[in-house]
């Protein structure tokens, strides 16, 4: 089952709700999706109430005329299922199907996500929908891939989510003895005599039991899984063209991307990028990086990102000319079959009429359009890029989309771990620290991978460990074993300190690494909010520091007398910040406090020069991206340059975009890409 092939090329497009419209617009949005040079549009997202205005009763008219339509002008679609919306209709009838919030409000109809995950109604009504839709679209030809919901990501409460809970422990531990040794449950007398006194972890009088918090996280997820997984099994009855969900990638998260990833039959993101320039390019390759890795290094599509402005948090950021194409050209760069939008025209009312659409509000003779169709004719140039590998005995790794040799460790439950309350600090994001190490690496050059712990690290030369404060035994010892076989680790302050029940792990903090880490970390010293310490290397550190003992590793960096704001500081002074130990033929770095910038790049780029790391390109790095993609059986450097001067590097192959060759060095101007079929190797 695949999504493209030489003929249809990347795809290209965006999010059609054409049932927000009449039909003499859709004959304009045809004309101009041809001239833009839209080849794909995902349609039904959130068109419940058009496709089953009431219950049981299908209004499939409209939705045969415009598949048709598309059809006909060879415009692939990708059929969503429209479960992320339920009608009106569905509300009334079914009420506790309406989600219920943390503090125990029922929220009522009138918005999107107005559901239950837990509800019976729900699930059945959803699976409902999926199997009309499949009966009637199943095998036509238009079909290109069916998009199941939208952005799994409801987390309810309340009597219905209560039992299926119970259900999900008792799975999970077997009898109330056990659960009660997990969750620790002496402690405040929470000791459980009967499954029925269990309830989902909701507002309490003071901090809630960390064990039950974690596993009501893990609980949620894989509801939403079985949800997502019921439509599959519906819609696989019936037909054949691959299926997926877009997963959105926020600073939040409600489900385990991997087992959502191994549900599917490719990968989907939404991405929208929170800067312009070199920052907004850093946040591209975060995105995109993790979308590969879910993807197993395998191609995945961008499902939607803005053509123009986008939110961000309480403020609205308008991209700059040419944004949107070096954006579209990182994700292609990176792993990416198709590139798309939400949402195709914008809509003149509505809770979302202000959201960036490839057509805006003034139509085609605008800035938005010109550069959307500018992207649409560049996209169409690199068709070659979605051509298989004829070695298909080949392997994962050699046959891996982009071949990064540095990862980055991320795991839904170390993220969890870290919203825990009651922790030393409040500090503490698994997101904002990986985001922050892969932003280093980017300005080095280096792309990334992202990987569980667990999964297989051989391939990597340098796995970083930020943030993960939670660790299994078996993650523990894959690292030791990467380590021992020459792989080089860096693992950063409190991660490993707990087990997989969320306990701490006894004899020294950070305890699952630090043999590993040959250090004994005997006592925590967090800084205040804005206290800063300084380093023996002249550099500045915060939010964190330890009382380290060396067990058989070197201080690379200690903490100095200098500091300021604070009292933290005077008892870190001379205390190990970083440091290192040579395990079997590799080494393990440790980093005990946040680093500023400088710093983090200086060990960055100490250990990826111990591992031989360098950039695609010489001189990449600093707003210079250069990307290796894998294509066939051709490699493909993608170069291109986000920094605001000219910069040079050395290259050997021909643009595809625009036929020149090159052969030792190029120079970049500012916004300027290209992308080099290479020479066979």
């Amino acid at each position: 089952m695949s999504v493209t092939d030489a003929n249809t090329g990347i795809l290209f497009g965006g999010d059609y709700n054409p049932e927000q419209w009449s039909e003499d617009v859709w004959v304009d949005d045809i004309r101009l999706m041809k001239q833009a040079g839209v080849n794909t549009a995902s349609v039904g997202i959130f068109a419940w109430s058009s496709i089953e205005p009431e219950e049981g009763r299908y209004e499939f008219g409209w939705l045969d005329r415009i598949i048709e339509l598309l059809h006909a002008n060879d415009i692939g679609v990708i059929l969503a299922t429209p479960t992320a919306s339920p009608p009106p209709w569905f509300s009334k009838a079914h009420p506790e199907a309406l989600p219920t919030t943390h503090d125990g409000i029922r929220l009522v109809h009138g918005s999107r996500d107005t559901y239950n995950p837990a509800a019976p109604a729900y699930r059945t009504a959803a699976a409902g929908v999926a199997r009309a839709l499949a009966e009637r679209y199943g095998t036509h030809p238009a079909i290109r891939a069916w998009h199941l919901h939208n952005e799994y990501g409801t987390v309810s409460y309340g009597e219905l989510v209560d039992a299926e809970f119970r259900t999900w422990l008792l799975a999970r531990y077997g009898d109330l003895a056990t659960l009660n040794r997990v969750w620790h449950t002496a402690f405040w007398s929470q000791g459980y005599a009967a499954w029925e006194e269990i309830l989902a972890p909701q507002q309490t009088q003071y901090l809630p039991n960390p064990t039950q918090v974690l596993d009501f996280k893990r609980f949620s997820a894989d509801l939403l899984l079985a949800c997502y997984q019921e439509q599959i099994d519906t819609v696989r009855e019936l037909s054949d063209a691959p299926i997926t969900t877009n997963f959105i990638l926020p600073p939040w998260l409600h489900f385990d991307h991997w087992d959502f990833a191994d549900a599917s039959d490719f990968v989907s993101i939404d991405h929208y990028v929170d800067a312009a320039g070199a920052e907004g390019a850093a946040h591209t390759a975060f995105g995109a990086d993790q979308a590969r890795s879910f993807a197993r290094g395998k191609p995945w599509l961008l499902m939607e990102q803005a053509a123009n402005t986008t939110q961000v948090g309480k403020r609205i950021l308008a991209k700059v000319p040419g944004q949107v194409l070096a954006n579209s050209v990182q994700h292609v760069a990176r792993g990416a079959f198709g590139i798309l939008f939400f949402q195709w025209r914008a809509p003149y009312s509505g809770a979302e009429f202000f959201h960036s659409t490839m057509v805006p509000h003034a139509g085609e003779d605008t800035r938005v359009f010109r550069e959307v169709t500018q992207l649409g004719a560049l996209l169409g140039r690199m068709g070659e890029l979605v051509a298989e590998p004829s070695a298909a005995g080949a392997g994962a790794a050699a046959a891996a989309v982009n071949r990064p040799r540095v990862a980055i460790a991320w795991d839904a439950d170390a993220w969890w771990a870290a919203e825990t309350a009651g922790l030393p600090s409040d500090g503490f994001s698994f997101h904002r620290s990986a985001r922050r190490v892969h932003r280093a690496l980017w300005f080095l050059g280096i792309s990334a991978d992202f990987v569980k712990l667990d999964h297989e690290l051989s391939r990597y030369d340098v796995v970083l460990v930020p943030s993960q404060l939670m660790v299994t035994d078996a993650q523990a010892e894959s690292l030791r074993r990467f380590v021992w076989h020459g792989g080089h680790a860096v693992v950063w302050y409190f991660s490993g300190t707990f087990d997989a029940d969320l306990h701490i792990i006894p004899g020294g903090y950070s305890g699952a690494f630090a043999d590993m880490l040959g250090v004994r970390i005997e006592e925590l010293l967090p800084m205040a909010p804005g206290e800063t310490a300084l380093l023996d290397d002249g550099r500045t550190a915060s939010e964190w520091s330890e009382r380290i003992e060396l067990r058989g590793a070197d201080a690379l960096v200690r903490f100095a007398d200098g500091g300021q704001n604070g009292e933290t500081r005077a008892q870190a002074a001379g205390l190990p910040a970083i440091t290192r130990n040579a395990v079997g033929d590799g080494s393990a770095t440790y980093v005990s406090t946040e680093l500023d910038d400088s710093g983090l790049a200086a060990v960055l780029t100490d250990v990826l020069a111990m591992a031989h790391v360098e950039p695609d390109a010489p001189g990449a790095g600093d707003g210079l991206e250069a990307v290796r993609r894998y294509a066939g059986d051709d490699s493909y450097l993608f170069l291109v340059n986000h920094s605001d001067r000219p910069r040079e590097t050395e290259a050997t192959g021909t643009d595809i975009l625009s036929g020149t060759s090159y052969a030792g060095r190029l120079t970049l101007g500012p916004g300027d890409m290209v992308v080099l079929r290479e020479p066979a190797r």
